[in-house]
């Protein structure tokens, strides 16, 4: 045993304290007997020693070898107990914050070692969701720092990789969402390719067949008869209850004392499939979310196995319109109807795609908005009122290239952040001499890159950027697309415009050819500009209530202001379609007005713009601006109201702030009040 690993005569510390789970492993091998000890030291010692990305064969000869001699069974054990642990950090305090999230060196190796071993030990629910919380703890990042520990993560994503099976794909596609950083992307992406090829299947067939039901007996319902109690999950829109009856069916209000004391395990159980059920249904709704691009198509049997009859991903598939041999359909009762509620007839062979609203007309769109809001139907994401992208005057005449969203102001982490989360690859730039592609997202199935070209903005260290030297913001420049194998272009960190690199390392002043806008499909070019809608709805500072650095310094306040209270986006457009309909049915509607860009809500004090693309406020009749940065409990205000799709945070800010402004006498900020009087 090495030095650094030989437990302390006095102490017994076979890893270096100050993290829970290391804490927790030297606690847990010091009740051992002397025998024990020993075998666990020799293993922890070989886990150590890890340098490559993956095991060696001598390697993994001696660690199976220290595996079976400990039991399987007690390291599976444990490893699960130390493994849970991992998310909560250090034990000790740290010099510096950031340092309270960072593994000690020795610990996150000896955990990759843990990690490696996988492979040896008995497969089960219990580890696999523990190998994902290593996972999903060792990618988050530290501020300014970067990823916890991205070697154990990566140790995590193949010791899922390693298990084969389709629960445990399932857990890689819950990382797969949950998880935006890069790397980490591409290792699971490779498990995912391994666990295809393990289990004989195409790759694009894997996640469907991995998505658990979690005991689930139907559509988003499980019920369990524990004692003299009945204990029902309920899965509703993108998230799961856990309710519990007496013998007489009566709700209870909490879980009752007997299970806590006598079906502790049962109970258990269930409250871990709630958890998992809410971390996988974001994870499917955002996969079917990303069929619109792949085109995928399926024999009718077939999709209503893996979709409509599936009891978990089944709560998303039923609130979505299909098409049946190319004929829109919504289905009810396991049978395709029409925008009117008529059956469709179909034959055995029928084919299922997923329906999108590009090329579809006017009428036919609203007749299928208005037959969802008939059956009371809230849509996991927006289809029926999906934003359409086409070709305008202005690109027409640029030909190869978009200017729509030029000239934005965008947050750079959080850009980055919604660019993982949408299938694009992007760097995050730092002031540095050196050169970056733009964000970028590859269409395999079209053969197509499309490019959002940014820059980094400023030139003062610590001001223009955080401590570690990353550009706080971005400037946005052009759309553009192209083949897929053609030449990446790049520019440097602070701009100065983008040229292709050389083959062999030179730089050339051209630019690769792109594509006419003309020559995309246009469900492609509708899909590519959504993302980009998003990247600068969502980042750009102008959505910022609260901007500091504007209102103190002056910087960037014309763009502010432009963005904040200027023309509506696509986005911001469907959002005013809904809240023209929606709003005539709230207690608050007497208050209420539309303006082309304004909800306008009438208080007793004064009267209120609420923009329809920022939810940024002015106040009549001066315009006068008025800053309310809403928190989780007023947003809960719009929580009891229909809406006909999920996801829309702006569209809840807007309602939550309308209902707080038409009772402004009632108000209690202090801070709020004082703008309101001025």
């Amino acid at each position: 045993m090495s030095p650094d690993v030989e437990p302390h005569k006095e102490t017994l510390e076979f890893l270096p304290a100050g993290e829970f789970w290391s804490d927790a492993l030297n606690e847990d091998l010091k009740k051992l007997t002397e025998e024990k000890q020993t075998l666990w030291g020799e293993f922890i010692e070989t886990a150590s020693k890890n340098n490559g990305a993956r095991p060696t064969n001598k390697w993994v000869k001696a660690a199976q070898q220290q595996v079976e001699s400990i039991g399987v069974d007690n390291v599976a054990k444990s490893l699960i107990r130390w493994f849970l642990l991992v998310p909560k950090g250090r034990s000790l305090p740290t010099r510096y914050a950031h340092e309270f999230n960072l593994m000690i060196e020795m610990n996150a190796h000896v955990l990759k070692g843990f990690l490696w071993s996988v492979p040896f030990l008995p497969d089960s629910s219990e580890l696999q969701r523990a190998i994902s919380t290593v996972a999903l703890s060792a990618y988050k990042k530290v501020p300014n720092i970067g990823p916890r520990a991205i070697k154990v993560g990566n140790a995590a994503v193949y010791a899922l990789s390693t298990i084969g099976n389709q629960e445990a794909v399932g857990q890689l596609a819950m990382l797969k969402v949950r998880i935006k950083f890069g790397t980490a992307l591409k290792e699971i992406e490779k498990a995912f390719n391994a666990a295809a090829e393990a289990l004989g299947l195409p790759r694009d067939q894997i996640e469907e067949l991995a998505v658990p039901a979690y005991g689930l007996e139907e559509v988003g319902k499980r019920v369990e008869m524990i004692g003299d109690y009945r204990a029902e999950i309920d899965v509703t829109g993108s998230d799961a209850s856990l309710s519990w009856f007496d013998s007489v069916g009566k709700r209870l209000k909490s879980v009752p004392s007997k299970i806590k004391t006598e079906f502790k395990e049962d109970l258990k159980e269930l409250q871990q499939s709630v958890k998992d059920i809410q971390s996988m249904l974001p994870a499917q709704r955002d996969r079917i979310d990303g069929l619109f691009l792949s085109q995928r198509t399926w024999p009718i049997a077939e999709w209503k196995s893996k979709y409509l009859e599936h009891p978990l991903v089944g709560t998303i598939a039923r609130r979505l319109i299909w098409t049946v041999d190319g004929e829109p359909a919504f289905f009810i009762d396991g049978e395709p109807t029409d925008k009117t509620g008529k059956l469709i007839s179909h034959g055995k062979l029928a084919e299922v795609s997923l329906w999108h609203p590009v090329g579809r007309s006017v009428d036919e769109i609203l007749a299928w908005r208005n037959r969802l809001e008939q059956l009371s139907i809230t849509q996991p994401f927006k289809q029926a009122h999906r934003e359409i992208y086409l070709l305008t005057g202005a690109e027409r005449r640029t030909n190869t290239y978009s200017n729509r969203f030029a000239a934005h102001v965008l947050r750079q982490h959080q850009f980055n952040a919604l660019c993982g989360a949408r299938g694009w690859k992007n760097k995050l730039r730092l002031m540095v001499n050196a050169e970056y592609p733009p964000a970028y997202r590859e269409l395999p199935q079209w053969n197509l890159r499309a490019e959002f070209w940014i820059e980094g903005i400023g030139d003062d260290f610590g001001v223009d950027t955080n401590d570690a030297g990353v550009y706080l913001r971005l400037s946005s420049d052009q759309v553009r697309f192209y083949n897929i194998e053609a030449a990446s272009n790049s520019a440097h960190a602070g701009g100065g415009g983008y040229s292709t690199a050389h083959p062999y390392g030179e730089t050339e002043t051209r630019q690769e050819d792109p594509l006419t806008l003309d020559q995309i499909p246009p469900l492609v070019f509708s899909e590519i500009m959504r993302d980009v809608d998003l990247f600068v709805g969502v980042s750009s500072i102008g959505n910022d209530p609260n901007w500091q650095d504007g209102a103190q310094e002056g910087r960037y306040r014309e763009y502010w202001n432009r963005v904040s209270f200027g023309d509506l986006s696509n986005t911001a457009t469907t959002r005013k379609s809904v809240l023209e309909r929606l709003v005539p049915r709230l207690k608050i509607a007497d208050r209420c007005t539309f303006s082309d860009r304004f909800l306008v809500v009438r208080g007793d004090r004064r009267t209120y713009k609420i923009h329809l693309g920022s939810g940024n406020i002015l106040m009549e009749p001066n315009d006068q601006y008025l800053c309310i940065v809403p928190n989780s409990a007023e947003r809960s205000k719009s929580s009891g109201l229909y809406l006909p799709f999920e996801g829309d945070g702006t569209l809840s800010i807007i309602i939550s702030k309308a209902f707080l402004l038409a009772d402004d006498k009632n108000i209690q900020d202090a801070t709020i009040n004082s703008q309101i009087g001025r």
